[in-house]
């Protein structure tokens, strides 16, 4: 396995040093800028292009920002740790008992508030980084030794977990965005124990009424139960969420238009493209943070992401600008077939909190085809 290490150089000699022999007493190999030697491109460039090149990345911050980047008004530390952010693992490392510079306290900060893709740990002198490094690779090597991560076999598992399609999806209560999450590498993340434990039943419950991103009508009763090995919290008429032991998560979100007086007096007649985008930046936030909840070691890397729109058929697709000057008129869609398919896409498990808005767009875009009337 290849290892970059990311760190300011100069004054930080020592804990480079404490970084490469944890690398290579577990015998991998280190990727650094010290190695890289004369070169036609500029000392950050090949820097980022052995970054590109590892299979993990080492973040160590200390005191020191280091010296800003022409261009990107970064230093190079603060862009190699933005160019691997959500792209491949990253184990960062903040140094005790440091009183950091302005640019390095806003940095350290960037970096604790990324919730979705970091391993994190303290050191305090060399050989305790060394120590700390060494852990963590080896605990990052038994996450990963469970199975290789197969992108088709996650995306198979992923639309399996949706609902059979049918004309009206199932739902009598309008149009439902229906969402597969599927991880990898594939292993159990929860013993049938903890699917069973009330403190998980009880913090999902609560994070669907009252979290961040919540998903169920807090003026209706939810129902939880286990329900084939799986834990399901539901509404009736409403929003479902579903996740089994190995983390796989299904989500189902009404899309009725509440701002919309057709969709609240029954007639509505198209999907409405904002609220579609509303609900998939939802179902993506609640399964992160589901996510986090089950797995907090970051066994699973990498996911998978299936959705489709259920009981939506001869419904056309407007924006909410477009349904309001179009009011009282009736859009027939007739392409239920593609319509019934679901939009699946392969991300790493970052993603789910770091590139939401880019994610949701790969989802919509594809989804919008289905129905779009040119």
């Amino acid at each position: 396995m290849k290892v970059f290490i990311s760190s300011v150089i100069s004054g930080f000699e020592p804990f480079r040093v404490a970084a490469r022999t944890a690398v290579e007493t577990l015998r991998h190999e280190p990727i650094m800028a010290e190695d890289f030697g004369a070169s036609a491109r500029s000392p950050q460039a090949a820097c980022l292009q052995g970054l590109r090149d590892a299979d993990l990345v080492i973040l160590a911050l200390g005191e020191a920002y280091g010296p800003v980047q022409s261009g990107s008004g970064l230093s190079a530390t603060h862009e190699e740790y933005r160019e691997a952010r959500g792209k491949k693992p990253v184990i960062a490392f903040v140094q005790q008992g440091i009183t950091p510079d302005t640019a390095q306290a806003d940095f350290i900060s960037e970096v604790q508030g990324w919730e979705g893709g970091l391993f994190r740990g303290t050191f305090a002198d060399p050989a305790s980084f060394q120590a700390s490094v060494t852990r963590a690779l080896h605990d990052y090597e038994l996450a990963t030794a469970v199975a290789p991560v197969d992108p088709a076999e996650m995306r198979a598992r992923a639309e399996a977990l949706l609902p059979p399609a049918e004309p009206n999806g199932g739902y009598n209560n309008g149009p439902m965005l229906v969402v597969g999450l599927a991880g990898g590498p594939h292993q159990k993340v929860l013993r049938p124990v903890q699917i069973e434990a009330s403190d998980l039943h009880n913090f999902l419950h609560q994070a669907g009424l009252f979290g961040e991103a919540p998903i169920f009508d807090g003026t209706k009763g939810v129902k939880q139960e286990i329900r084939r090995g799986a834990f399901v919290l539901e509404q009736e008429q409403g929003a479902r969420f579903q996740i089994d032991e190995d983390g796989s998560i299904l989500l189902g979100l009404p899309l009725r238009d509440t701002a919309s007086p057709e969709d609240r007096f029954g007639g509505l007649q198209a999907l409405i493209e904002e609220l579609v985008q509303q609900q998939i930046a939802t179902a993506l936030s609640f399964a992160g943070m589901a996510l986090e909840r089950v797995d907090p070691t970051q066994k699973i890397l990498q996911v998978a992401i299936a959705a489709r729109i259920d009981g939506s058929d001869y419904m056309g697709w407007k924006t909410r600008t477009e349904a309001a000057s179009q009011s009282g008129s009736r859009v027939v869609y007739t392409g239920q077939s593609d319509a019934r398919s679901a939009v699946v896409i392969n991300q790493a498990r970052p993603a789910l909190r770091l590139n939401t808005a880019t994610l949701v767009e790969d989802i919509l875009i594809p989804l919008r085809r289905h129905w779009k009337v040119r």
